[in-house]
């Protein structure tokens, strides 16, 4: 039988002792008020709270403007992804990919699509590998652009939302172009991506690198090294280094606390092995720049910085891509041979990774999920404890958590 959590048992009652010469008044009267009996304050977060970005409640234990305890309640979205892709074709599941995380969907069905090429075997054309990175990082930019703005919103500056509305809105046209949705893509698709991009698609990608490089420069002066912006994150929402690796942290928040840790690089797959041979990119870490290692500020700059390090990536597939195929040899009615695999990949959030495993039928017989985000918030238990009732909004949306993606 499954155990059910239940929430712990409040803190007992404290007795304020009021001293002897206090029990009366001047006037010889008694007090109006004697034994004072206080307990902690429990405050619900959410569920629909903006600062977590999706249906999730955090219990909030406050003592005063102190927090005291936090446990965070999960379930809100859970649709029952995993066993619906044990109840559907392989290729049905792949738009159910796009609903984890639907900040970054491409580089969810790229996971799941190399799942299940890795059972296969199949050989992925040179043009369409470079096409899955090209949008896996855009896609990656469009991430960070609504934790940066969102993040900033979540804390009381209403302008940097805005901004990196500008250029997210730009790159979801791009998407839209070369695959006619905005939002959930369904491109990426097991063997190669659905269609070739569009004439002309190609030069708009890369006269987006030229702008955004420009505005890049305007959201770290406008929100990252602004005064007050650091004031509310520097030395708030430590993760030391050892916390970071316990909790199994991925992605910025694993960077976030100076542990050099990257997927692309480190497990590559895809063209990444080569992008980082030829020392395209740089890995970002936070450094305690501005307060502490691990804290607010330096997710944050992690994060900024690495849409930069995209750029970087994007360009040199720009200058590789050549014409050819853009999917492999596929059977429409798609068999999988037997076998499992396990492949994880670098979600702008954390490691995501998909197990599969195939007992040689059109369904899967296993399909798990890991998802960064469900791992990702179980540090919060730790964190919220002891910081200030309004740190806890920064220390929350410092983890850029999507909850469709914690609850599948």
């Amino acid at each position: 039988m499954t155990e059910i959590n239940t929430p712990p048992e409040p803190p007992e009652a404290k007795t304020i002792e009021i001293p002897e010469k206090a029990r009366t008044l001047p006037s010889g009267e008694r007090e109006f008020m004697l034994d004072v009996s206080t307990s902690d304050l429990e405050v619900n977060m959410g569920p629909q709270h903006p600062a977590t970005h999706g249906v999730m409640r955090i219990l909030i234990r406050t003592d005063g403007e102190v927090v005291t305890g936090g446990q965070v309640h999960l379930g809100y979205l859970h649709r029952c992804a995993e066993k619906i892709g044990e109840n559907v074709e392989w290729l049905q599941y792949l738009p159910y990919t796009d609903r984890y995380d639907y900040l970054s969907a491409m580089n969810n069905n790229l996971g799941y699509s190399l799942a299940v090429e890795a059972v296969m075997g199949v050989e992925i054309p040179r043009r369409a590998t470079l096409l899955r990175t090209i949008c896996a990082e855009l896609n990656r930019i469009g991430s960070h652009l609504i934790a940066f703005g969102t993040y900033g919103l979540d804390i009381g500056a209403f302008t940097p939302f805005f901004y990196c509305f500008r250029e997210r809105e730009w790159m979801m046209a791009l998407f839209e172009k070369i695959c006619g949705a905005r939002l959930t893509y369904s491109y990426i698709r097991i063997g190669g991506v659905f269609n070739d991009a569009p004439v002309g698609w190609l030069k708009e990608v890369e006269r987006f690198c030229d702008v955004f490089e420009e505005k890049w420069q305007e959201y770290y002066d406008l929100l990252v090294v602004n005064h007050i912006f650091v004031q509310r994150t520097a030395k708030i929402g430590v993760i030391t280094p050892e916390m970071a690796v316990d909790y199994g942290l991925t992605g910025p928040m694993l960077r976030g606390s100076g542990i050099d840790f990257d997927l692309r690089r480190d497990m590559p797959y895809m063209a990444y092995d080569e992008i980082s041979k030829a020392g395209v990119y740089d890995v970002p870490l936070g450094r305690g720049e501005k307060g502490e290692l691990g804290d607010c500020w330096d997710r944050v700059y992690v994060r900024v910085q690495e849409m930069m390090e995209s750029i970087k990536i994007i360009r040199w597939c720009l200058g590789c891509i050549e014409d050819g195929p853009v999917i492999g040899d596929i059977p429409k009615v798609l068999k999988v041979p037997p076998g499992e695999a396990y492949v994880g990949i670098e979600n702008p959030r954390g490691e995501l990774g998909h197990y599969v495993a195939s007992d040689g039928g059109k369904v899967a017989k296993r399909c798990r999920v890991r998802g960064p985000s469900f791992c990702n918030v179980a540090v919060l238990e730790k964190l919220l404890p002891g910081t200030f009732l309004a740190d806890s909004v920064a220390i929350i949306g410092s983890t850029d958590v999507v909850i469709g993606e914690t609850d599948r």
